[in-house]
């Protein structure tokens, strides 16, 4: 029976090559290094010369070298990602939050996955369980939950997590966010400054950003003998993924009532936004017949027909605090206890509030 195999052979010219990865202890070897120097250059750590460091780096350029994830786990038993749970990864002002934090942990070996909760409790809990399947080494979590039961899970175990802009009463746990409560007093006494009496307030969420904004809207309104009426506050139930569609349907509301506002407190820029289109598509004028304020700063002034007055949160500044508190929880031997970074928010003034010259 004839052979049905193929019959190979290899020419006496032919050299077969079995490429190697490179191994953090080939570059070791090369350069005369231990691998714990090398591990150190890769992960920028900062007790290494800069010499040493720059001779690491240029081998480990020469050689192409990646490092192997997998391997790095298993014996360091970090994974080396940090995930990031907000309620839309669209919304500027947590865009601009996961850059800076991003920037800080990228230097030191650790990767970023974003997930969204869409302002919906079962989800983010169900995102949370997802991402820490992955083993992440820690979550940072701007919730929308009302209550604590997944962060408290994450708690038992011994699962090291950050919120940031929304606290959750009654949980210890890091926090890192901006002062709400002075960031709507600033905006609500500017507009008073500036001779408004019919302050309306487009409100967010029953979250603590929401509520404290509010709140210093009151406390400013009560300091100043204005009357609080409830009729000039229109509440929105999706201010962060929807927020300029309930900006404009929110100020539509109020130009509908018999008393039309001649100044709003927005909850956030995008919803300030909103309120500026229906305001101008109204026929009327900002900031002469209604003066508008923002909140979030987040850098729209080219694109918007009147530049907005906004309060700055400084989300760089939360996603860089936020960054070296998580790189203490992950790499410390005795992690930080429990605290909150609250950041002091600033009056950013633009043409849409400015009825008064600036002195």
């Amino acid at each position: 029976m004839p052979n049905s195999k193929p019959d190979f052979k290899i020419p006496h010219a032919t050299c077969i090559v079995f490429l190697m990865a490179v191994r953090m202890k080939d570059i070791a070897k090369d350069l005369g290094l231990s691998v714990v120097t090398i591990s150190k250059v890769l992960r920028n750590h900062p007790d290494i010369a800069e010499a040493t460091r720059e001779r690491v780096l240029k081998r480990v350029r020469e050689l192409d070298y990646q490092p192997n994830l997998m391997a790095r786990s298993l014996v360091t038993g970090r994974s080396y990602l940090i995930g990031l749970v907000v309620p839309t990864v669209l919304h500027p002002f947590f865009a601009e939050v996961a850059m800076a934090l991003s920037s800080v942990v990228t230097k030191r070996g650790y990767s970023l996955l974003l997930a969204s909760s869409e302002e919906q409790p079962e989800l983010e809990a169900r995102e949370i369980q997802q991402l820490m399947a992955r083993q992440l080494d820690a979550l940072v979590i701007a919730s929308c939950a009302t209550d604590t039961a997944a962060l408290e899970k994450l708690a038992r175990n011994g699962s090291p997590y950050v919120l940031i802009d929304r606290e959750i009463a009654g949980l210890a746990a890091h926090f890192v966010g901006v002062d709400d409560i002075e960031a709507g007093r600033i905006a609500t006494e500017h507009l008073i400054e500036q001779g408004c009496k019919r302050i309306a307030h487009l409100r967010g969420r029953d979250t603590s950003t929401g509520n404290k904004r509010h709140d210093g809207y009151r406390l400013a309104l009560h300091k100043h003998a204005i009357e609080y009426r409830e009729s000039l506050v229109v509440s929105s139930p999706w201010v962060d993924i929807d927020g300029i569609r309930q900006g404009t349907e929110a100020i539509r509301k109020l130009l509908a009532a018999d008393a039309v506002p001649d100044a709003v407190f927005a909850y956030n820029d995008p919803m300030a936004i909103g309120a500026m289109r229906a305001i101008l598509d109204a026929g009327l004028r900002i900031p002469e017949d209604i003066a508008l304020v923002g909140c979030g700063n987040l850098h729209y002034d080219g694109l918007l027909r009147v530049p907005l007055t906004s309060i700055d949160q400084h989300s760089a500044a939360i996603g860089e605090r936020t960054a070296q508190i998580l790189l203490q929880l992950i790499e410390s031997k005795t992690p930080p206890q429990p605290a909150s970074v609250i950041l002091s928010p600033s009056l950013i003034v633009r043409a849409s509030s400015q009825r008064k010259p600036t002195l």
